[in-house]
């Protein structure tokens, strides 16, 4: 299957603003794109690009002042396969994780494990291990918060989102990711693109999604407390610790957002042919 993802951002910013992004898709998908998602600007201004500590894929520009629109549309072959579901994965030994997971065990700006860590033994702890861990705590999640995008706050963190009980699909990442690191499973954020494809209508408006992997057994799996089902479609944008390391845009000087729309569309297999 093909899917058309992309997204239009107006920006209105009182004078010249630096801004970094992290709008494109990852680079593990680049031999899925059939047409890439180049990020256009208007008006045109100079853009330089680079990789961060995560391997995201980030962009560097200034922003006029006034109007700054800033878009890209691409189209992304996908194996239109669910998320991969490995009830055997096991969790590994803290001391037989590999370097590159033991960042991902430790606390964050939006995911404190000191202030979870007693919650989530005496949830989790005397309970299985491995696959079926982390799916007990993305069902405790998706129960514990109740979806309201008019509620969404960018400064909630997970122990917020756990005693307040409500929040956007960043704050069902920010909890299970905290409650699976206490538990010593090694969890990482990602940000990207989900459509509804595969679920049944009515449909909510797009936005762009969040979820997180974990490492079991060798590999990372991926796990969405907020849908709490395996889904297709999902195109990864950028990973890292949490909401923080992976902001779309990270402004350096006061802006509005005016215009904000994503699409993620299936498209028809006529037309993909």
């Amino acid at each position: 299957m093909q899917i058309r993802v992309g997204f239009e951002m107006e920006i209105q910013c009182p004078g010249p603003t630096p801004m970094i992004l992290a709008l494109n898709i990852h680079y593990s998908r680049a031999s899925d794109m059939v047409r890439p998602d180049n990020l256009m600007t208007e008006p045109a201004v100079p853009i330089s690009a680079y990789r961060d500590l995560f391997g995201n894929w980030c962009t560097r520009l200034v922003a006029p002042a006034g109007r700054f629109v800033l878009s890209t549309d691409a189209l992304v072959r996908d194996s239109g396969l669910t998320d991969v579901v490995a009830l055997h994965a096991q969790q590994m030994p803290v001391e037989m994780l590999p370097e590159e997971t033991l960042v991902f065990l430790l606390g964050s700006r939006y995911c404190e494990t000191d202030l979870l860590s007693d919650i989530a033994w005496q949830q989790f702890g005397s309970g299985p291990t491995g696959w079926a861990r982390v799916q007990a705590i993305c069902d405790f999640t998706h129960q514990r918060i109740k979806f309201d995008y008019a509620d969404a706050r960018r400064t909630r963190t997970a122990f917020e989102a756990y005693n307040e009980g409500r929040g956007v699909c960043r704050d069902y990442a920010h909890l299970a990711i905290a409650l699976c690191r206490c538990l010593n499973i090694p969890a990482r954020y990602c940000t990207g693109y989900l459509g509804d494809m595969g679920t049944p209508p009515p449909y909510g408006p797009m936005d762009f999604a969040a979820w997180f992997e974990v490492w079991l057994g060798d590999r990372w799996y991926t796990f969405d407390a907020r849908n709490n089902t395996p889904r297709i479609g999902r195109v990864l944008m950028a990973r890292g610790r949490d909401a923080c390391d992976v902001a779309l845009a990270s402004t350096f000087g006061p802006n509005t957002l005016q215009r904000f729309k994503v699409w993620t569309d299936e498209v028809p297999a006529a037309l993909a042919a």
